[in-house]
């Protein structure tokens, strides 16, 4: 059970639409290293966690996922609010407006559809959160390659929270990495999935 608050956990405001620049950061909604692919990895790896701590830093970074996705939801939005049709054919928004007009839809910037093929769900601990570490510095390279093309500080800024909030869920995945490992006999760290094959308590 989640309660909403009904605010960005960071503000967006951004004072002058940018349909190119739209274009590239959709890939952070929809994209292969995206915040909808995030939440829903995270979220579907919670049920089969055997440790407790575990389980609720996976349910934490996957609502907070949630609120990144709205987040760039709100960049692309407003990037792409009370657009000319001139505007939308010079800045080459035309092919994602023909099927979308402004509305949201999950896609990387590629132009391709978001896709379930992008998740890792293996109801292995050790393997997920694997999985996990290397999501999050996915996740940070794609912020990183966005601020090198973006200019206008009014986006600069929502996409830099969001890129320090990648290093964040890093951290807590490594330390529940080393929670994990704590539960295991160390000679046997790779040699097994202790969601399955372990003894239940």
């Amino acid at each position: 059970m989640w309660s909403y608050s009904k605010k960005l956990q960071y503000p967006v405001k951004i004072e002058r639409p940018n349909p190119a620049m739209a274009k590239v950061i959709i890939s952070q909604f929809g994209g292969p290293h995206g915040e909808l692919g995030a939440a829903t990895r995270y979220l579907s790896q919670r049920y089969s966690m055997p440790y407790g701590e575990v389980k609720g830093v996976l349910t934490d970074i996957g609502t907070e996922e949630l609120g990144h996705m709205e987040m760039v939801s709100a960049i692309v939005y407003q990037l792409t609010r009370n657009l000319t049709p001139d505007e939308i054919k010079k800045s080459g928004f035309d092919v994602y407006f023909a099927d979308h007009t402004t509305g949201l839809y999950p896609q990387a910037a590629s132009g391709s559809a978001f896709s379930a093929e992008t998740l890792a769900s293996t109801g292995d601990v050790i393997a997920d959160l694997t999985e996990d570490l290397a999501a999050e510095q996915k996740a940070r390279l794609t912020y990183d390659n966005l601020l090198r093309l973006v200019d206008d500080p009014d986006v600069r800024d929502p996409l830099k929270f969001l890129r320090a909030r990648e290093l964040v869920h890093f951290q807590r995945f490594g330390e529940s990495l080393r929670i994990a490992q704590d539960h295991l006999d160390a000679k046997n760290f790779y040699a097994f999935n202790p969601a399955f094959d372990m003894p239940k308590k």
